[in-house]
Parts: C-alpha cells; sequence; structure tokens
C-alpha cells in the first residue's frame, strides 16, 4: 500500500484550506524557479523519464506528447488543460480543483515551460461551479504573487493562465472537441491529421492535457523520474487517483500505486464489496466506456493499462463502478447506452444512428423482447461502430455492450426465454 510520504496529491479530500499561504505549507510552488530556469528540454526528458502516461484516459506518455510540439515558432503556443470531467463514475480531477488548486497551477507553468507555451487555458466542466471559483481564486493568488503572468517566479519566463467555463458536454472531453468548443464553436471533434501540436487552438501549436496529468508534473520533476518509475509495473509507473463507486461499503477517492490487485484496491480502502467478496457480479475498472469485469478475472486482476487490455477492458480513467449481485446487469448496461446516445454530437453516422440503434436494442434486451439471433446482430452492430468515427465515443458507446454479451450472454438469452414462456403462457 502507498505510503503517505509518497502521496502526491496531499489535500485530496480538502481537510486544509486550497489558499497559497496552505499550499505553500504543503510543498507547493517551491524550487519552482529552479525547475523553469533547466530549460524545456530538461523538463521533456524528465517527464519522458518518469514514465507517466496520461491520466484522461488514453494513457499516451505525457512527456513523448509534449516532445511533439515544435521549437522556435513564431507566434502563439498553447497549453490546453481539460478539466471538462463528464465520464460517468469519475470524479478525481474535481477534488483536485477544488481542494488542491495550486498543484495544478504550479503543474500549468511548468508543462507550458516545457512546451514553449505562454498561455495556458483550462477548460472546466460548466457544471463545477464552486470548483471553477475555487480555480479562478487561485490564479488571482498566483497572479498576486508574481508566480505566473509576466516574469513567472522571477525566472524570466512569462506565462498566463485563464480559467474558461464550458457549456456541459460530454464530447467536449475529447480533445480536438474541446479546441472547438474553446474558440466558441459547437463542441465537434476535428479530423486528424493535422493534430494539435501543429494545428490546434485557434490554427497554433497546442497541447491538450488532463488535469491530473498536469497536477503530477510538479511532484514528479522535484522529486525525480526514478522516484515516480519505483512506484507501479513496467510501462504502468506511478501513482495513479482512483475513483471507486457503487456497491461497497465506503466509496472513496484514493491515491494510490499503478499496478495494485483490484481485491486489494476494495478491500483496503472500500471495506470490501458490499456483502462480501462473493457477492461480486461485476466491476466496470474505468469508467463507463471500458468494458465490465466479471468476479472471476476481478479475484486477481492488476489495476494498470496493460493487465486490463489483455483482460479486453481498460485503466481508462480509473473510475471503479462496483456491482454487487443485487445488480440489473443489463438494465445498467442499457443505461449507459442512453448516456452514449444523449452525448454522441451527431457528425459522424455510425455513431449518430448507431447509438440510438443499440439503446433500442438494449431496452429490448432489457424486457427479453427479442431473439437470440439478435444479440449476435447486436454485437455485430457494435464491431461496425468500433473504430469508424472521428473520435472514440463511438467506442465508448459499443465497447460497454460488447463487454456484456462477452460475459453476460447467458443471462440475455435466458431473459429472452423466460419473456418466451410467459407470452406462450398467456396466449
Amino acid at each position: 500500500m502507498l505510503q503517505d510520504k509518497d502521496r502526491m496529491f496531499t489535500n485530496l479530500y480538502g481537510y486544509h484550506p486550497w489558499n497559497l499561504k496552505d499550499a505553500m505549507k504543503r510543498g507547493a510552488w517551491d524550487g519552482t524557479k529552479a525547475l523553469l530556469e533547466k530549460g524545456r528540454d530538461w523538463i521533456v526528458e524528465e517527464m519522458k523519464a518518469s514514465g507517466l502516461r496520461g491520466r484522461g484516459g488514453a494513457g499516451f506518455p505525457t512527456g513523448l506528447k509534449w516532445s511533439f510540439m515544435p521549437k522556435d515558432v513564431e507566434g502563439p503556443v498553447y497549453l490546453v488543460v481539460n478539466a471538462d470531467e463528464s465520464e460517468p463514475g469519475t470524479c478525481k480531477d474535481r477534488e483536485i480543483m477544488r481542494n488542491d488548486p495550486h498543484i495544478l497551477l504550479e503543474g500549468c507553468l511548468l508543462a507550458a515551460r516545457a512546451i514553449g507555451a505562454t498561455a495556458v487555458y483550462i477548460y472546466i466542466r460548466g457544471e463545477f461551479v464552486y470548483e471553477a471559483s475555487v480555480l479562478e481564486g487561485a490564479v488571482k493568488e498566483a497572479y498576486d504573487a508574481g508566480l505566473i503572468g509576466k516574469n513567472a517566479c522571477k525566472s524570466g519566463y512569462d506565462c498566463d493562465i485563464f480559467v474558461h467555463r464550458g457549456a456541459g458536454a460530454y464530447i467536449c472531453g475529447e480533445e480536438t472537441a474541446l479546441i472547438e468548443s474553446l474558440e466558441g464553436k459547437k463542441g465537434q471533434p476535428r479530423l486528424k491529421p493535422p493534430f494539435p501540436a501543429m494545428a490546434g487552438l485557434y490554427g497554433r501549436p497546442t497541447t491538450v492535457n488532463n488535469v491530473e496529468s498536469i497536477a503530477s508534473a510538479p511532484a514528479i520533476l522535484k522529486r525525480g523520474a526514478d522516484w515516480f518509475k519505483g512506484f507501479g509495473r513496467e510501462n504502468n509507473h506511478g501513482t495513479k487517483l482512483f475513483c471507486i463507486s457503487g456497491h461497497v461499503n465506503k466509496p472513496c477517492n484514493i491515491e494510490e500505486e499503478m499496478s495494485i490487485p483490484l481485491k486489494e484496491l476494495l478491500e483496503k480502502h472500500c471495506g470490501g464489496v458490499r456483502g462480501g467478496w462473493d457477492n461480486l457480479l461485476a466491476v466496470i475498472p474505468g469508467g463507463s466506456s471500458v468494458p465490465l469485469l466479471p468476479k472471476h478475472i476481478c479475484d486477481d486482476v492488476l489495476m494498470d493499462y496493460d493487465a486490463l487490455r489483455e483482460h479486453t477492458s481498460g485503466l481508462g480513467t480509473a473510475a471503479v463502478i462496483v456491482m454487487d449481485k443485487s445488480t440489473d446487469v443489463v438494465e445498467a448496461i442499457a443505461r449507459l447506452s442512453y448516456f452514449y446516445k444523449h452525448e454522441s454530437c451527431g457528425q459522424c453516422t455510425p455513431c449518430r444512428e448507431g447509438t440510438g440503434w443499440m439503446w433500442r436494442m438494449m431496452e429490448r434486451m432489457v424486457r427479453g423482447d427479442a431473439t437470440v439471433e439478435q444479440i449476435d446482430m447486436l454485437w455485430e452492430v457494435t464491431k461496425q461502430i468500433e473504430g469508424k468515427t472521428i473520435c472514440a465515443l463511438g467506442d465508448a458507446a459499443a465497447w460497454p455492450i460488447q463487454g456484456l454479451i462477452r460475459h453476460f450472454r447467458p443471462e440475455l438469452e435466458k431473459r429472452i426465454m423466460e419473456a418466451r414462456k410467459i407470452a406462450k403462457s398467456a396466449a
């Protein structure tokens, strides 16, 4: 289990004030000037060496992403922080912003230095009203103290930070849709290439990173890449915020070591599954968009990118949704299908038409108003959507249904047969 001295997020639960004075007592803005003066190449190489992978869901190496930014370009370069935390079950970035905003701002400054940006936009979900006001207050404190803005931290580097409130669309969690929304347009994903590193916000080189990824940078740069690599397995290094909800005795957010066994995570921090481990039905390990895993896999699976991929799921945002045997798993996935149907931006035909088709079919599966052959048809439709859209929302809509069919097909068939018996006896 991770020791308290190794935690990067020391005020995750808001036991202490978020203001600058108290944040500095916890180590925020300590030695930031010296880190800035080491230059962009050193920061990028240290982040690459740490093995930090993006904490927004995709898991792309953060340092490598920063290295894609062109050097010696004329005109502005931007860093955009994705704080549009809309994935169901996920509430980690929200806690960072409302309880420890200064480590995010410090991370913004260091990341901006690494990519050569002089302006940072934090795109925060519109519903996060309190979090946005806290963040704006922290930005003001940082400006007043000379930590950001002109000659930030007296390092000779200029960097402005702006907080932008979004309009509450799940699709704006996708980096190019976020950029479109930030520019004042409808939030719809862009075709790539060009990638944001070449033509992003206002057509300028841009890097988009998740809140947790950026907020992790100060601790990594201060303590060193080797310290961070000391946690987790190869290619899955560091610590991670896990959001655990559903049928556990004590739902919580917790910072833990990557690659911790799922069972250990739930039993040590959440008091175990409601009714005991044997009462577990399934777990969605990484937010609603990744396929669920049945109990026999959960018994010994590790919580990292590679282990979950081996079981045809994913770490995603590390939002662990626990379902015990009281759960109607078919109805649970149907509810997620409605969410993705509702949140589709409608730009791509497979997603626009397919998400509605899948939701309607899932509602029929809930009632048993289908045939066994239609289970295969539903599977085929998910495959016609997966990988065939501009962004990953099509995949996100298809994967929960694929997980249901893969692991709980007997439950679907049972419902259909029972509904058929009832109809026959009624006739």
